[in-house]
């Protein structure tokens, strides 16, 4: 299964993040769930802190663009295989620090991707 990193995660059962994370936990992926507070989704702890990891497959996003500014070094210290881009969170810039890295970046929904077989 695949590493995944949520960032933006919420505690918040409304919001995508948090629906996120639980699928994706249900599909048996690994999930680390990073957001503003500490917090839990299911039995993921939501953290605040910016750990560092090996194996990160995906990073998905749930910060709009401005709000990834200070995460562009973390993100790409994880050296993720892609970076998903979900709805309102598209940014060309970091999407092109992502590819000069060799991972691949993609704008789509992760829980389209998870409901399709395409994750």
């Amino acid at each position: 299964m695949k590493k995944t990193v949520v960032l933006g995660a919420s505690e918040n059962p409304s919001r995508y993040s948090h629906i996120a994370t639980a699928r994706l936990t249900a599909h048996g992926h690994e999930v680390v769930a990073i957001g503003n507070r500490a917090g839990k989704i299911g039995e993921v702890n939501i953290i605040h802190e910016h750990p560092a990891m090996d194996d990160v497959d995906t990073v998905t996003l749930y910060l709009n663009p401005t709000n990834q500014k200070p995460y562009y070094d973390y993100i790409l210290s994880l050296k993720p295989k892609r970076v998903i881009f979900n709805p309102g969170t598209e940014n060309e810039e970091l999407e092109e620090m992502v590819e000069a890295q060799g991972g691949k970046a993609m704008e789509a929904c992760t829980l389209v991707l998870l409901s399709t077989g395409q994750y």
